[in-house]
C-alpha cells in the first residue's frame, strides 16, 4: 500500500514536471515569436526608409529637371 501511494506521488510528480516543462516551451516559443515579430517590425521600418530615400532622391531630380529648363526659358529669353 506505502508503495502504490510513493509510486502514484511520483507519478503525480513526474506529470508536474511535465506541465512545468510545457510551460517553458510555451514561453520560449512566444519568446521566439516576440523577437521575431520585432524583426519583422525593423525591417518594415528599414523598407519605409529606403522608400522615403527613394522619394527624396526622385523629388531632387525632379528639381534639378525643373531648374534646368528655368534656366534654359530664363536664357532664351534673355538673348531676345
Amino acid at each position: 500500500m506505502l508503495l502504490l501511494l510513493l509510486m502514484l506521488l511520483l507519478l503525480l510528480l513526474l506529470q508536474l514536471l511535465l506541465l512545468l516543462l510545457l510551460q517553458l516551451v510555451i514561453l520560449l516559443l512566444l519568446l521566439l515569436l516576440s523577437v521575431l515579430l520585432l524583426l519583422l517590425l525593423l525591417l518594415l521600418l528599414l523598407l519605409l526608409l529606403q522608400l522615403l530615400l527613394l522619394l527624396q532622391q526622385q523629388l531632387l531630380l525632379l528639381l534639378l529637371v525643373v531648374l534646368q529648363l528655368l534656366l534654359h526659358y530664363y536664357s532664351y529669353d534673355y538673348y531676345f
